[in-house]
């Protein structure tokens, strides 16, 4: 029999009950081909990997990073729950050592769910990555993060939580925002005064192939990986770069996952995107599984794909690798840009408009963040949506000094109800998740 090299976990869920329509590309199918296609191949069979059933998060989990509006129920359904609760059950099963390594294949997506959430952006509703981070963090005392985005869309979501967040990394490795949704993930995003340079932005051009993803990978975020010292990696494994995918215009291929996988060596991967459903998700897949195991993958290739055919020109070589050194040359200089940031301020005020392209409407934030020498500052966002929703979201980091943690209370206690639905209070030193409602 197959042995793993290393001892690895897998849930499935497909979410059979959700769908944004019958022919949308985000739907059941996405994980039913991949499933067929792992008990075709025996991968269950070799020693060693084991899959999980999902369980659900509760509304604790969603309320430790997220701010709902009007509540979690209202922008989640069961399969939400579920969505994130499989990358949940797969970070407790490496956790309680019952695996080294885990894929969570779950639907529906989560890496476009930003800190508030009015409704759904990018097919999510809510980051399944960052309610399983932040449940580590809460209940097994893990640290230092890093989450590296290989799906082809910027993960703007997943940018936002973490902006102000020094102890997570965020590595985005996309299509270059100026061709593909959501227009987003320019080098030059670095992340706010308390953190900048810890959210780095790789955006790649068009027909970007197997070369170019893995130069990126070498020569940036290994190097990068190494000085951070994470204490668990999180891949957020969109597969929306294969050659055949109907929504974005890359040349990755199932080999070139599996390696990017095999030199990444994530604790957790989680899927995001891919919607070549019959063409790349059941190859991509498989290649991952088995690179995550450590067992050969050679022999995974998906239809169609030629490497000479599908090889980046010259030009697109040169330009990844001057992105890579202007991204490697910001992460150097991050102390001095957080200076810079910092420099004089007591308050640093950002003002935002938000489109959720799949429920369509918008929604307008006033974000104020206290700055702070001795943490990375309390923070409140003033936000309302075009569907009636106006909210006051206050958040104290989980390393929140005294004094943050008085002008968080203080921005809670002083709101008028009369001026909002909701006040909110996101607590983090006190896992404690407070609200006061209009009367």
């Amino acid at each position: 029999m197959m042995q793993a090299k290393h001892k690895t976990g897998l849930i499935f869920f497909p979410a059979f009950d959700w769908a944004i329509s019958e022919t949308h590309p985000e739907r059941e199918e996405r994980l039913l081909y991949t499933q067929d296609q792992v008990l075709e191949e025996g991968v269950l069979d070799i020693d060693g990997i084991i899959e999980f059933k999902a369980s659900m998060v509760d509304i604790k989990d969603v309320q430790r990073i997220h701010f709902c509006a009007p509540d979690e129920q209202s922008v989640m359904t069961e399969s939400h729950f579920i969505s994130a609760g499989g990358a949940k059950t797969i970070a407790q099963a490496i956790m309680n050592k019952k695996i080294e390594r885990g894929f969570a294949l779950v639907r529906p997506p989560g890496h476009h769910a930003m800190r508030i959430v009015h409704g759904g952006r990018g097919f999510c509703n809510v980051n399944n990555e960052a309610i399983m981070v932040e449940y580590l963090r809460a209940e097994h005392n893990i640290d230092r993060v890093a989450i590296i985005d290989t799906d082809c869309h910027h993960g703007d979501g997943t940018q936002d939580i973490y902006w102000h967040d020094p102890d997570t990394l965020y590595i985005s490795l996309h299509q270059d925002g100026r061709t593909l949704y959501p227009g987003s993930g320019f080098p030059e995003e670095l992340g706010g005064p308390s953190a900048a340079g810890t959210t780095l932005n790789v955006p790649l051009p068009p027909y970007t192939s197997e070369e170019g993803f893995l130069h990126v990978i070498k020569e940036l975020v290994l190097p990068v990986l190494e000085e951070f010292k994470p204490d668990i990696i999180v891949n957020s494994a969109g597969q929306d770069n294969h050659f055949t995918d109907p929504l974005t215009n890359m040349h990755f291929s199932a080999q070139g996952y599996a390696d990017l996988t095999r030199l990444l060596k994530p604790d957790i991967a989680v899927l995001e995107g891919g919607y070549s459903i019959e063409g790349a998700l059941p190859y991509v897949n498989v290649g991952i599984i088995l690179a995550m195991a450590g067992v050969d993958y050679s022999k995974v290739t998906e239809p169609g794909y030629d490497h000479e055919k599908l090889r980046q020109s010259p030009q697109i070589t040169k330009q990844i690798q001057n992105t890579c050194d202007t991204v490697m040359s910001n992460w150097k200089a991050r102390q001095l840009i957080q200076n810079r940031l910092r420099a004089n301020k007591k308050f640093v005020k950002r003002r935002r408009n938000i489109f959720y392209d799949t429920d369509g409407f918008n929604e307008s934030q006033n974000e104020t963040l206290k700055i702070c020498n001795e943490c990375s500052g309390v923070l409140n966002i003033d936000s309302s949506s075009d569907i009636g929703h106006h909210i006051l979201a206050v958040h104290i980091p989980r390393k929140a000094c005294r004094a943050c943690r008085e002008q968080g209370f203080e921005w809670y206690d002083s709101a008028n109800e009369k001026n909002f639905d909701m006040v909110i209070l996101q607590d983090r030193v006190n896992d404690r998740y407070l609200v006061k409602k209009k009367q």
